[in-house]
């Protein structure tokens, strides 16, 4: 049996989120940020530099551990767009150097299409994970098959 082809760098996207609002915007099979209804997509980035700049300049504060989501981009079934940085207010500009676009997901991601997760670290120490685990690995399966929060 042959091992399944790994995905190109280019179908792959992140998405960074702290742990308690990860587990909080799961819900039907998506995940949901609490953001979007407000901001009408979520916001992603390509790139490993591109990831850890957004991670410094809007999360440096941040207590608990914040994960970055390795993303298939497609397994999504909602729209994707690489656009125009959508900065937020109160964050930093770094990441601006990084990228001319961001890619901007319209609407929940599907379970489906988060390929891993893990932990960049807290309190604005963030680097490069060494591998990344199964959603379901990281955050636990309840009796059942529902994420435990």
């Amino acid at each position: 049996m042959q091992d399944a082809p790994a995905c190109e760098p280019e179908r792959i996207i992140y998405h960074l989120v702290p742990e308690s609002e990860l587990r909080a915007g799961i819900v039907a099979g998506d995940y949901a940020p609490r953001g979007l209804e407000a901001q009408g997509f979520i916001h992603c980035a390509s790139g490993t530099e591109t990831t850890l700049a957004v991670a410094g300049d809007y999360f440096g504060a941040l207590r608990e551990p914040l994960l970055v989501l390795e993303i298939d981009t497609q397994r999504l079934t909602r729209e994707l767009r690489f656009e125009a940085a959508a900065p937020i207010e109160g964050g930093g500009t770094a990441h601006l150097q990084t990228a001319l676009e961001f890619p901007h997901v319209y609407g929940p991601i599907d379970l489906a299409a988060i390929r891993g997760v893990a932990a960049l670290g807290s309190g604005g120490n963030y680097a490069w994970p060494a591998r990344f685990e199964s959603l379901s690995s990281r955050l636990g399966k309840g009796p059942r098959g529902k994420f435990r929060s």
